[in-house]
């Protein structure tokens, strides 16, 4: 299969409807035709296609459904991978339905009309695509050196390349983000591609500890120091000498502490709480919060010599809303291992719960992902999980971007002639000198979309 070629097989014994469903398919998209069992399997090995259609009814049996089932099963298992849409008539809905539950994508109901079968294999196109990127992924990820990170977005892969150079220095890093985000990942990520990875990593949370305790849990106490100090103790930062130390939630530090921290980075030896004796450490710090730093140093909550010893370099994760294609992808990859983990059967996503997933906003980031899909794995009753298991509701379709590049086209051409008559008031000679169109042309399109012009033409202008 050529690179950057999209094949379809086509399977059917019926000549009318192959050169009918031959010209459904014009943009990127090579059609491949088979008529029976032994051409089919044929065509499989040889184009390797992303997206199979398959009637049931072939010969020597075109009246019934078991050469079919056959070949749907032989497909399955010579290419488990493959998008096998059912194409099957309005009487036969029963046959549709045991497909699907054998493995096949999605079935679709003759008679045959061009836009509609072009919509359905273009979305089992584009549901191909994700997985194959996360297989993508998986098998590449020790190559790669992706630390655990799945993505396919270009500000995350700079993110790692970022890491990869950051990383053996012992700079001190911020890492900035949204709840849920992955910046103890990225922490972890900085630990193992660094020399110290085979010393401990240590993660302490700033937040969750209270101000009268943290001091001893960074710093250790001595014998007595305070009531209930009944034994020496040694704090994060000496337990963790030689390896990283990862203080999330940093904005959350009481002042005290802040300053302490930053005696500890300028001096890197440290005093145990009641204790006058210097220890010195050899420890890499980490940071993260979710605040705005510099907006707590201006409300005088954060001190701003610390913040700059803090971020050396900082490391500003994007919200998974703004990581596009990632939320499928990363979707995909924790349902096998969730699934794995928890001892079910191999399930997947069906196309509600994948739209549901895309649209989507993830105020809660991957944490939230994480959660969504455990419960799904649980509350899913077959082999497919739906945006119902996954507690998520599907968008109106006008709401949604379709995949379909005429609709896309048409929809982008609509946008773009209501935004140049909205920038000129409604003036058709300027709009249409903004769009790059002529009068008459304008005049066309707007009749196409039905676009009324409120404000009256000045031909002066």
């Amino acid at each position: 299969m050529k690179a950057n070629k999209r094949t379809l097989l086509v399977i059917e014994d019926d000549p009318g409807l192959q050169s009918q469903m031959k010209w459904c398919f014009t943009d990127g998209i090579e059609v491949v035709i088979a008529d029976d069992n032994k051409s089919a399997l044929t065509a499989l090995r040889r184009y390797e296609p992303s997206v199979v259609t398959l009637d049931l009814g072939l010969p020597p049996d075109p009246g019934g459904s078991s050469e079919g089932f056959k070949l749907l099963e032989d497909i399955l298992a010579l290419a488990p991978n493959t998008k096998i849409i059912i194409i099957t008539g309005r009487e036969e809905k029963e046959n549709a339905v045991k497909a699907i539950g054998m493995g096949a994508y999605d079935f679709y109901q003759k008679p045959v009309d061009a836009e509609t079968l072009s919509f359905v294999v273009e979305r089992a196109f584009k549901l191909a695509t994700l997985e194959q990127q996360t297989r993508e992924y998986e098998k590449n990820r020790a190559h790669n050196n992706n630390f655990g990170i799945i993505t396919s977005n270009p500000e995350m892969l700079n993110i790692i390349q970022m890491i990869e150079k950051v990383a053996p220095s012992d700079i001190t890093t911020l890492i900035l983000g949204k709840t849920g985000t992955g910046k103890e990942l990225i922490a972890k990520a900085l630990h193992t591609a660094s020399n110290r990875s085979e010393e401990v990593f240590s993660a302490i949370n700033c937040a969750a500890i209270p101000e009268n305790l943290l001091e001893s849990e960074l710093f250790g106490h001595e014998k007595g120091a305070f009531t209930g100090a009944h034994a020496l103790k040694k704090g994060k930062i000496e337990v963790t000498n030689g390896g990283t130390l990862f203080l999330d939630e940093i904005g959350d530090m009481p002042a005290p502490l802040q300053a302490k921290l930053l005696r500890f980075l300028q001096e890197r030896k440290i005093e145990r709480v009641g204790g006058t004796q210097e220890i010195p450490i050899d420890v890499r710090i980490v940071c993260a919060t979710h605040q705005d730093l510099r907006q707590l140093i201006s409300d005088g909550l954060f001190r701003e010599d610390l913040f700059y010893r803090l971020s050396e370099i900082i490391i500003d994760l994007p919200s998974l809303c703004e990581r596009e294609g990632d939320s499928v992808i990363i979707a995909n990859a924790l349902l096998e291992s969730i699934a794995h983990n928890q001892g079910t059967t191999k399930k997947r996503f069906n196309d509600d719960a994948l739209k549901a997933i895309e649209l989507h906003t993830w105020p809660g980031n991957i944490r939230e992902l994480v959660n969504k899909i455990k419960r799904a794995v649980i509350m899913a009753n077959g082999q497919f999980i739906t945006a119902e298991d996954l507690d998520l509701n599907t968008a109106d379709e006008e709401d949604v971007m379709p995949f379909n590049l005429r609709e896309i086209r048409a929809n982008a051409e609509r946008h773009a002639i209501l935004r140049a008559l909205n920038h000129c008031h409604g003036k058709i000679a300027q709009s249409s000198r903004l769009l790059g169109v002529t009068r008459p042309t304008l005049y066309t399109l707007l009749e196409k979309y039905d676009i009324q012009v409120k404000a009256k033409e000045n031909e002066q202008t």
